[in-house]
């Protein structure tokens, strides 16, 4: 079995072939998908696809990218949202400076907000980082400091320092396509020393197809090249990996059920 730990089902790239795209899925052995939160005004939809497919979870948050949309929300509304019982994570929240697309005081304050929600809460926080390794140390590291809190590090594509420092705070490290790129060489060095307790696999679908299929839009019956490149770096059996980060996949993630537990 596999789990998608992070993709976004509810992006209107799937609404002309979604159950054709989830029965792929579950051919390719897919049993489990996080629909992951961008923007906290779009929860309602993403709770329709939930509430409808018990093997479908989701997340609250706002995606660095939609920062400035957004700087009014405080951790009291992630919080009481979050009582849905198919909400099983905060995020995904973070920082992204590659694109800039809010300012960065923005992107920080409402990070701030979500990781206040992850700590009283008790959900773990999904993060999204993209070349502000420094920042996002400085703030997890702080937050932390004040009251621990989990989470992973979602579609890891930074240096071996940033992978250390999450893992001494107990999160998370999740391997998305990008580890089977050709230009992937110290992403996948980091994802050799990273222990496999702390592994989770992910698409990230609608973006980042893995090889052999780079290119086309990404789905979740794709993670099936993923976990095989993981389990290489790894020197794991494919369904050891697979196991194990199904595993991972629901220690970190308690609330939700891996036997699809909720009826509605």
């Amino acid at each position: 079995m596999l789990v998608d730990s992070h993709c976004h089902l509810d992006f209107n790239d799937f609404e002309d072939d979604f159950e054709d795209m989830l029965a792929r899925a579950r051919e390719n052995g897919v049993t489990a998908m996080l629909n992951a939160g961008n923007n906290i005004g779009e929860l309602e939809h993403q709770l329709v696809i939930s509430e409808k497919y018990p093997f479908i979870y989701t997340a609250v948050g706002v995606h660095p990218h939609n920062a400035s949309e957004y700087e009014s929300v405080t951790a009291e509304d992630f919080i009481r949202q979050a009582g849905h019982k198919k909400i099983v994570a905060i995020g995904e929240c973070g920082l992204d400076y590659y694109y800039d697309y809010s300012p960065r005081d923005a992107q920080i304050k409402i990070l701030k907000e979500q990781i206040k929600a992850a700590q009283e809460t008790g959900l773990p926080l999904i993060i999204h980082n993209r070349d502000s390794d420094e920042d996002m140390m400085n703030v997890l590291g702080e937050e932390y400091a004040k009251k621990p809190f989990g989470g992973v590090i979602h579609c890891f594509s930074s240096s071996q320092k940033m992978a250390d420092f999450a893992l001494s705070i107990g999160f998370y490290i999740s391997a998305s396509g990008i580890i089977t790129f050709n230009k992937s060489n110290d992403i996948r060095s980091v994802f050799e020393k990273v222990p496999e307790d702390r592994l989770l696999v992910e698409t990230d679908a609608p973006y980042l197809a893995p090889v052999p299929v780079r290119g086309r839009r990404n789905e979740s019956s794709f993670i099936v090249h993923t976990a095989e490149k993981l389990a290489q770096i790894k020197n794991i059996p494919f369904e050891k990996l697979a196991q194990i980060t199904s595993d991972n996949f629901y220690k970190l993630f308690r609330k939700a059920s891996d036997k699809g537990r909720y009826d509605f």
